[in-house]
């Protein structure tokens, strides 16, 4: 696990990540930070846990908005696709040498 000191709302915190998702991480810092900042910047919000609250539910929102469209595949987030084309893709990678050999 890597340290990684990143500042949000002018708070500073520690946070511990594997290296590899290291710049994930930070992408993920900055796009709070940015939230926060411009409903803080709003005025209609004060308290720096209200801020976090509403943040926190905008960028649920959206995650939940990328979902599927209606259908059969509704309840599944895009996210899921992408799990599901690697495993796919694995199986593929297995079955295929062989299929040549035949």
């Amino acid at each position: 696990m890597e340290r990684v000191d990143v500042s949000i709302l002018g708070r500073d915190y520690s946070l511990a990540c594997p290296a590899q998702e290291k710049d994930a991480l930070l992408a993920a810092v900055r796009q709070v930070d940015q939230r926060m900042l411009a409903i803080k910047g709003s005025g209609k919000v004060v308290s720096n846990e209200r801020i976090a609250v509403m943040a926190a539910i905008q960028i649920a929102n959206e995650l939940l908005t990328l979902r599927a469209p209606n259908g059969p595949l509704s309840d599944i987030a895009v996210g899921d696709f992408r799990g599901k084309i690697e495993s796919m893709n694995g199986m593929l990678d297995q079955v295929l040498p062989n299929a040549n050999a035949v």
